[in-house]
């Protein structure tokens, strides 16, 4: 068995043993199993992908099994490996072992420890099933892998009704995705007769300029499907409009918020459209639905996530926000600049994403950041792990030296939006919200840090954190704090928020070169792949001005500073601001009622058709008179026939005689 096909199937194979075989195996066999199994997919995985940065590797194309043959409809199960595919390996593969690891030390208490670990395995070896896809229908299988694993995730405490509706609103709103997804697949079998991705991108450009029929209409063919498709990457990547799962998704337990939010579901939509970005390319007009729609989240989730007082939401908000920004620099051309955030991004938001657990885990599943404060002395470890992806995601760094993760590959994505902005596209409109998106990340970054670890410990004596802690009679005794105390992490779980500090740290500087530098690597790298590399956008990115490359350091710097004077300096600031701009502040706060009004179009007409097709379809029609009304009749018959089986013999005898005498009148009528 060659290694990409354990690193594919091992998670698969851990999660049936340790789901299947739980009672038998045990609860920390179950663990060691799936946990072992990730890292040997993960320390499997970095070879592959080392050895393409290199050029050591070459593309290639594991057969596993003959799969559909139908008509003119042909296609093999298939593992693909090329760079595009070797960047997903190590970041799901990464993230995914870690948060393994995490879980040891977070769902210590919980019972059902090896049905979360399978489920955990399920949903990595799903989203490794859609990145080593050749074909667009094993794509879609762990493109509804995923979707159904982050189901199960998401609803793991499915006696809490709050994560069984998040989890229903998850799996509901991504079948509209899929939807498109769908019938994007089914457009491009009709253009193109072949569901193969390599065949597919080689006869792209022989459609440009062609149409095709659809709603009745004549569009253009590329941009149809294309639209189609990206539909699809809407709704796994939470972009606006099929954003509201991603919010609540924080219902379930904390390592799924990061194994989803950081390296695998939500960045599907991305990976998607960068491995059919030759098709994309033939269609501007998708493009620029492409950075209109991402851009525009990009600031949507940006000014939610400024007024969130969950420190997950916070975070949540955040990687929506990101995946705007991937989406953007997709749109404007820039697919290795988008990869490389992805890559970067895996690591410094599944760095806030455990940390935030740590802080939970410390504060006894407390979420409210308004009842955190002065941590930092509490939690180190978590703190500084907690500063170190901060400063990755708001992307601090010396222009022509380096510096954190985020700074190389945010900043990369807004040179390429000015870089590519004209008049066929809309680079210009991603550029100045790339910048103010930057703005708002910095401000409610540090507000969270500021919130959670600096300023007076808003916990000591506050009835809701006595309410929420289970104290011993000896700490119930000490008046101080209510006899409760946060502290720090087992090592299960500060391990990982180590590793992944590495990477916030790290990886931008030293992987740069092959992700988003043509003359250091960046064309060797994705040659050997599907990716289109715009050589000329990379030159342009180079030569952008001065001010360009130091817009996004000040939006940094200004967020930091407003985010400190409103904290740090003057913590009544923030309630007399929210109090002067209370509609915008209520505005933000409620998402841009996007819930409330898909209620009011939505759900509300749909409950109220469906009430019509229950009480007047169901019962009024379809019970009364199938089931109830038969069953009505036969009761009916039975009590008539009832009143006829009296017992006593004269009573049959009357029968007999009526009977015999109808008999006799029949047949004297019969004889005329």
């Amino acid at each position: 068995m060659s290694s990409i096909e354990i690193i594919v199937f091992l998670p698969l194979l851990a999660a049936i043993v340790a789901g299947l075989g739980q009672r038998l195996i045990g609860a920390v066999a179950a663990k060691t199993l799936t946990t072992g199994a990730l890292f040997i997919s993960c320390i499997l995985s970095w070879p592959i992908f080392l050895g393409f940065v290199s050029g050591d590797i070459q593309p290639y194309v594991m057969p596993v099994a003959q799969w559909v043959q139908s008509g003119g409809l042909s296609f093999n199960w298939e593992l693909r490996v090329d760079s595009l595919t070797a960047v997903m390996l190590v970041v799901i593969t990464t993230v995914s072992a870690l948060v393994h690891l995490y879980s040891w030390g977070y769902m210590e208490e919980d019972p059902d420890q090896p049905r979360f670990f399978a489920y955990l395995s399920l949903f990595t070896f799903a989203m490794l099933m859609l990145v080593t896809a050749n074909n667009l229908v094993q794509m879609f299988f762990g493109w509804e892998g995923v979707g159904l694993a982050s189901y199960l995730l998401i609803g793991f405490w499915y006696k809490k009704p709050s994560a069984n509706a998040a989890a229903i609103k998850a799996f509901v709103v991504n079948r509209v995705g899929d939807l498109g997804f769908m019938l994007g697949i089914f457009g491009i079998f009709l253009v193109f007769q072949t569901v193969s991705i390599p065949d597919i991108l080689a006869a792209a450009p022989e459609q440009t300029g062609s149409s095709i029929g659809f709603l009745g209409l004549r569009l253009d063919t590329m941009s149809i499907l294309c639209i189609l498709l990206f539909i699809g990457a809407m709704g796994k990547s939470a972009q606006l409009g099929l954003h509201t799962w991603l919010p609540d998704a924080m219902e379930g337990p904390t390592p799924v918020s990061a194994l989803i939010h950081a390296a695998t579901m939500v960045t599907a939509g991305v990976f998607m459209v960068c491995r059919m970005s030759p098709l994309f390319e033939a269609s501007q007009y998708a493009l620029n639905v492409v950075i209109i729609v991402g851009a525009t989240t990009a600031i949507f989730a940006a000014t939610v996530g400024l007024v969130q007082n969950d420190i997950k939401r916070v975070i949540a908000y955040s990687t929506c926000s990101q995946l705007g920004y991937m989406f953007f620099a997709a749109g404007v051309g820039a697919y290795s600049a988008a990869m490389f955030h992805l890559f970067t991004h895996a690591f410094f938001k599944a760095l806030l994403f455990l940390g935030a657990g740590s802080v939970i885990h410390a504060m006894h599943h407390e979420q409210d950041m308004r009842y955190y404060g002065a941590l930092r002395k509490h939690i180190p470890i978590t703190f500084w792990t907690m500063i170190a992806g901060t400063l990755a995601i708001t992307g601090v760094g010396i222009v022509g030296l380096g510096g954190f993760a985020g700074f190389h590959s945010k900043d990369a994505i807004i040179e390429a939006a000015y870089a590519a902005s004209n008049a066929a596209n809309f680079g210009g409109y991603a550029f100045f919200i790339g910048v103010f998106a930057a703005l708002l990340t910095s401000f409610y970054s540090w507000r969270l840090i500021f919130l959670t670890f600096f300023g007076k410990a808003r916990w000591i004596g506050s009835e809701h954190i006595q309410h929420s802690v289970h104290k011993t009679p000896k700490q119930a005794g000490k008046d101080t704090t209510g006899g409760y105390h946060p502290h720090e992490s087992p090592w299960t779980m500060l391990l990982p928020l180590a590793l992944l500090t590495v990477g916030a740290v790290f990886s931008g500087y030293i992987f740069k070169n092959a992700f988003i530098y043509a003359e250091e690597g960046g064309t060797a790298f994705w040659a050997a792949s599907t990716l289109y590399f715009n050589v000329d956008l990379i030159h342009a990115m180079h030569e952008v001005p001065l001010w360009v490359k130091l817009s996004s350091t000040v939006a940094m710097l200004t967020g930091l500073l407003v985010a400190y004077m409103m904290y740090i300096r003057s913590d009544d600031a923030p309630q007399k601001l929210a109090a002067t701009f209370r509609p915008l502040y209520n505005f933000f706060y409620n998402k841009w009622y996007f819930d409330e009004l898909y209620d009011l179009i939505f759900v509300k007409p749909a409950f109220w058709f469906g009430r019509i097709l229950w009480k007047g379809g169901d019962e009024g029609t379809i019970d009364r008179f199938g089931p109830n009304g038969s069953a009505a009749l036969i009761a009916f018959g039975s009590r008539m026939a009832v009143r006829l089986q009296s017992g006593y013999v004269y009573s049959y005898a009357l029968v007999m005689l009526l009977g015999l005498v109808a008999l006799i009148s029949w047949m004297m009528v019969a004889a005329r």
